[in-house]
């Protein structure tokens, strides 16, 4: 399975998720059991082109689940809060 395929359509405002380092790599990781680490999902984000459009979409979107732009949803909520 495709991490990019998880979101439905062909929005040209997604066209970053296809330079996307996660797109390559095992959606698991990124979406971890309650508890569960999220040090894997974070490592591949240090490095990906795209980390900002990732973080801005979960952020606009109020994604509750899984590492985006290297952040779990407990950090992007604080990051919200600051903000």
């Amino acid at each position: 399975m495709s991490f990019v395929g998880w979101i439905e359509g062909d929005d040209p405002e997604l066209m970053w998720q296809e330079r996307s380092l996660c797109a390559q790599t095992d959606p698991e990781s990124f979406f971890p059991e309650k508890g569960g680490s999220t040090r894997e999902a974070k490592k591949v984000c240090q490095t990906c082109p795209v980390k900002t459009e990732c973080l801005e979409y979960a952020l606009a979107h109020d994604e509750r689940f899984g590492i985006w732009g290297g952040m779990s949803e407990r950090e992007r909520r604080k990051l919200k809060k600051r903000a």
